[in-house]
């Protein structure tokens, strides 16, 4: 029955157990908190089983490699869209037919851990280096295996299906020799090299950090202009250093950074901007401080700067004397009258870094404190790079007028602050009368993202994997070459993620692969004290590696040295105690993850190579991290980067587009999200956004989110019940279908091909909201809502009614492949209802559809009725809000179509063998129907047609143009059991309060109980 009566039914007999209802176990409510975890058991080591009945189909193999999470705590949202980011591409796999490889791995080693575990001991009142190096790995090594397992737990739970029985984690004893295995690849390539250069240095951390550990965060620093006194011309009269501090000018330049001041060594200029010697002839006055500026005072600038630096320095007016080129100019430093130690020539070196956008025109360079810095004064064939800072931020004992002064501090509750090394160096320079003026500027400054404190430029020795030296690999290429190619030969997701990672390849520097730290694989090498070079010999390196397999890193530092040396005498060999940046670590998983695992990767079964993956799944912030450094470790090694294609998503942010954080409050925990509302929600919302993009969660979102699961369920729920007991007896063959059929059957055959495409190219949202829209729109809303009639009163074997069955039966085969991945639960539970003994839903592959479903025609006029049926439907809500009809089944419309309107409903109505009025009673759920042709005889003429048009009664939308509509009440007596209105009640003398069609199925009923 489609609609409730408008009235009370006949009296006489209760018809109610005759219509043919919909029954249904299903419930309407999910309950996935409490039916999910009862899914996950019945699964069981579903993955297992995939992969076994793939392989048994011989099944083409599809590789996903994982990016390890970091196993310290328990995930958060953004762990949650990544890995089901992920379980959409393996369940997606799955039903396109590939068998797929997916090993979950977890990146154990670094400072995290490391930190945790130093709060432990000194919780118990043990200082780290109380504690030995052995007693303290274990700690850590306890500590990751922990959170692995409670993670993993947590990404189950998630429904995330993998290879968690062999899943990686890079402190495995096997995988840390793997990954000595592949550095020593670098060492012996000739690829790695000790360098001392400056490098970015965690003072808190006692570190060196990679690009990829750094994060930018705004912050307030001084920031000064200073006066180096020119000397010469030359460098050839270093002793006449104080003879022109009164009589000559002095070049000026800016930082943000004063305490880099004691490490200068030179100053860089810009060879094509243009200088001047400027005179200050007088200073502002009413000031509440005196200038350091001084009237006839010559300073060296850019012209494009001049006027700035002026106003720094509060000078009132000033004028330029000369042009200056700076080229073979020498200064003095501007600290060289208060201490000996800083009497030595400052050169003016020629720089491309340098611009005239901001400062005064020149750099102060410090070459132990800055890579532009660096690379100038080793250009100028300088080699030697001062030490000034020690490895907790503070100036070596050796740094006159400063010595131990911190520049951040790293203990107590002002760890990661400032320390007083700028204001010293500050005042030292008041106090030389080389400071021209000071400030303050809020800028963009580098952090640990792991501490959130600053971090500095430091010069310090380390290990480094050079980008731009050719390798053996016989194509003469370097390794940045070679990055560069694999690059161009990945395919990304979205496309602008190759530009973003090119750009970064083609300017990053030398990989920095040291740290010096405890919790990580070591860089398990000695080196020639005699030569600095790094000891290759194949015996040494296997005898490495096989200690670390068989007993971890731990084995590197606690086994004695001769035992791995052999010949070779210990005492000529240094013992290497760093160990490797985690993004070599996490850079090296393709190795023993894709490639061949043995048991003592800790793996149990036959695993061939399965290099390179097909795909590698993180967020965007990666192309700097994990991609890169796999990309470096691959093509290093093996000539190519280890993945074919990338895929990259946003960063999860809350419901106003503002950054997550627990101090703010505005986080949103999955696991909570899971407890309250299901796995399937949080994985709904995951297909529901655009990934590619920054993605928005809070409360009113998932409500959302929680309306579009319910319109998903209900439409299951309700094909549940349509084919309850239906069997391939009923079965319609196409070509006695009715053209509704036939056009649920094309929009099928069209969103085969969307989905498959979709799911091909990683468009999960262009799953699921064409899905959607096609169970609220051409399901629930036109397809649904006409059949239920023919549903609930014909009789079982009406060929229309079963053929409306055989289409939900083949809606339903598709939905619930369709969702699988999305939606595993659901769907799961949806299969299982109708076929308890027919297997697990996520192991079916997606239904082959006919070729012969595809009707486009018929989809055209079909979209011309519906643009009818919503004029219709208009009119029929204006006339139940007035109470002239109690619902649709008392309504009797007459409409007024242009032609391309009518002619739809001519053909479609003459290809389903009916009356077009009939037909179309039939499409608006009305008991009867009129159809008129604008301007066609039957409207008479002209006059009648406007006549109608502009009837109070006749309704039209003005995005419809071409349909009017008059809703008139139906005339005819109503059926006892389907309440239509028909000239046919009464027909039947044994029923005589049914239509005749009523009555047949009512007979039949009779006769089958």
């Amino acid at each position: 029955m489609s609609d409730a009566p408008s009235d009370s039914a006949p009296a006489g007999r209760d018809y109610r157990e005759t219509v043919f209802l919909p029954e249904t176990p299903f419930p309407m409510r999910g309950g996935l908190p409490q039916k999910e975890p009862l899914i996950l058991e019945q699964w069981g080591d579903l993955y297992g089983r995939l992969r076994a009945e793939r392989q048994k189909q011989d099944a083409p193999l599809y590789v996903l490699h994982d990016g390890p999470p970091y196993a310290n705590g328990d995930i958060h949202i953004g762990h949650a869209l990544n890995k089901t980011l992920k379980d959409f591409v393996v369940r997606s796999r799955f039903l396109l037919g590939y068998d797929v490889d997916y090993v979950p791995g977890w990146d154990c080693h670094g400072l995290p851990i490391e930190w945790k575990i130093e709060e432990q001991y000194r919780a118990k009142g043990r200082r780290k280096d109380e504690v030995s190096k052995a007693e303290f790995r274990a700690a850590c090594r306890d500590y990751a295996a922990g959170w692995i397992d409670v993670q993993a737990a947590q990404f189950k739970r998630l429904g995330i299906t993998g290879d968690f029985g062999n899943r990686y984690a890079t402190m495995d004893f096997g995988t840390e020799a793997a990954i000595v295995r592949e550095f020593h690849k670098f060492k012996n390539s000739g690829q790695l090299y000790r360098g001392s250069k400056p490098v970015m240095w965690s003072p808190v951390e006692r570190t060196a950090l990679a690009d990829a550990e750094i994060e930018y965060h705004d912050h307030v620093s001084p920031t000064i202009w200073v006066k180096f006194p020119v000397i010469a011309a030359t460098d050839d009269h270093p002793d006449d250093l104080l003879a022109f501090r009164h009589s000559t000018p002095s070049v000026v330049i800016w930082t943000t950074t004063p305490w880099t001041i004691p490490a200068n060594r030179a100053i860089s200029f810009g060879p094509e901007i243009a200088y001047g010697l400027y005179e200050v002839q007088s200073i502002e006055q009413d000031l509440e401080f005196q200038p350091w500026a001084r009237a006839g005072d010559r300073l060296i600038l850019a012209d494009k700067l001049a006027e700035d630096v002026m106003k720094a320095a509060k000078v009132a007016t000033f004028t330029r004397l000369d042009d200056i080129d700076p080229a073979g100019l020498v200064c003095a430093h501007p600290l060289a009258e208060l201490d000996d130690g800083y009497r030595f020539n400052v050169p003016l070196l020629d720089g491309d870094h340098v611009t005239d956008d901001a400062g005064t025109g020149f750099v102060h360079t410090a070459p132990g404190h800055g890579a532009d810095d660096y690379e100038v004064w080793r250009a100028h064939g300088h080699h030697e790079v001062p030490d000034t800072v020690d490895q907790d931020g503070a100036y070596y004992p050796g740094v006159p007028l400063f010595a131990g002064l911190k520049i951040l501090e790293t203990e107590g509750k002002k760890t990661g602050k400032f320390g007083p090394a700028n204001g010293a160096v500050t005042e030292k320079l008041i106090e030389a009368g080389t400071l021209l003026a000071r400030g303050r500027l809020e800028h963009s400054y580098p952090m640990s993202w792991r501490s959130r404190a600053p971090v500095i430029f430091r010069n310090t020795p380390q290990w480094f994997i050079r980008m731009d030296t050719a390798l053996d690999h016989g194509s003469g290429e370097t390794l940045r070459e070679i990055a560069l190619k694999s690059i161009d030969q990945t395919a990304f997701h979205p496309a602008a993620g190759k530009n973003r990672i090119r750009s970064m390849v083609e300017g990053r520097p030398d990989w920095l692969v040291s740290r010096q730290r405890a919790w990580g694989t070591p860089l398990a090498m000695f080196v020639d004290k005699h030569t600095g070079h790094p000891l290759h010999d194949p015996e040494v390196d296997a005898r490495i590696v096989a200690a670390v397999e068989a007993g971890g890193a731990d084995a590197w530092f606690e086994t004695p040295d001769a035992e791995f040396l052999g010949l070779h005498d210990p005492a000529n060999y240094e013992k290497v105690q760093d160990i490797l940046d985690v993004w070599f670590d996490s850079g090296c998983t393709h190795a023993f993850a894709l490639e061949p695992r043995t048991p003592e990767h800790g793996y149990t079964g036959d695993r061939p190579s399965h290099w390179p993956a097909d795909l590698y799944l993180e967020g965007s912030d990666q192309h700097r991290g994990w991609f890169q450094s796999n990309l470096l470790e691959g093509s290093g090694t093996r000539g190519r980067a280890p993945y074919k294609a990338v895929l990259t998503h946003g960063f999860t942010q809350d419901e106003n587009g503002e950054k997550m954080s627990k101090s703010r409050g505005n986080t949103v925990d999955p696991a909570t999200v899971i407890k309250e509302s299901g796995a399937d929600i949080l994985r709904l919302w995951v297909a529901l956004v655009d990934y590619a993009e920054d993605q928005r969660i809070g409360k009113q979102i998932l409500q959302t989110t929680v309306d579009a699961y319910r319109k998903l369920r209900n439409t299951v729920r309700y094909l549940l019940g349509a084919l309850s007991d239906f069997d391939e007896a009923e079965r319609v063959d196409y070509a006695d279908m009715a053209p509704l059929e036939r056009f649920i059957l094309h929009r099928l055959w069209e969103l085969d091909g969307q989905v498959r495409t979709a799911y091909d190219t990683y468009r999960f949202q262009d799953v699921v909201r064409p899905v959607l829209e096609f169970c609220s729109g051409d399901l629930s809303a036109l397809y649904f809502d006409i059949r239920k009639d023919s549903l609930y009163c014909d009789r079982p074997d009406a060929i229309r009614r079963r053929a409306a069955r055989t289409v939900m039966h083949e809606v339903f085969l598709r939905l619930t492949a369709w969702l699988a991945p999305l939606t595993p639960f659901t769907m799961e539970e949806a299969w299982t209802t109708r076929y308890p003994d027919g297997g697990t839903n996520c192991a079916r592959v997606i239904p082959e559809t006919p070729a012969e479903w595809c009707d486009g025609q018929g989809a055209t006029k079909w979209r011309a009725i519906n643009d009818a049926l919503r004029v219709v439907n208009h009119g029929l809500e204006i006339e139940r809000a007035h109470k002239n009809i109690g619902g649709a089944l008392d309504a009797a419309p007459v409409v007024v179509l242009d032609h391309p309107y009518y002619f739809a409903f001519n053909v479609l109505a003459e290809q389903a063998g009916m009356p077009v009025n009939e037909f179309a009673a039939e499409v608006f759920r009305t008991s009867t129907a009129v159809l008129h042709e604008g301007l066609s005889p039957s409207m008479q003429d002209q006059h009648a047609f406007a006549e109608f048009k502009e009837g109070a009664n006749t309704v039209t939308l003005a995005n419809v143009p071409g349909v009017w509509a008059r809703i008139d009440k139906a005339s005819f007596a109503k059926c006892a059991r389907s309440w239509r209105r028909d000239g046919t009640v009464g027909d039947d003398k044994e029923y005589p309060d049914l239509s005749a069609r009523d009555a047949d199925a009512v007979r039949w009923w009779d006769t089958h109980r």
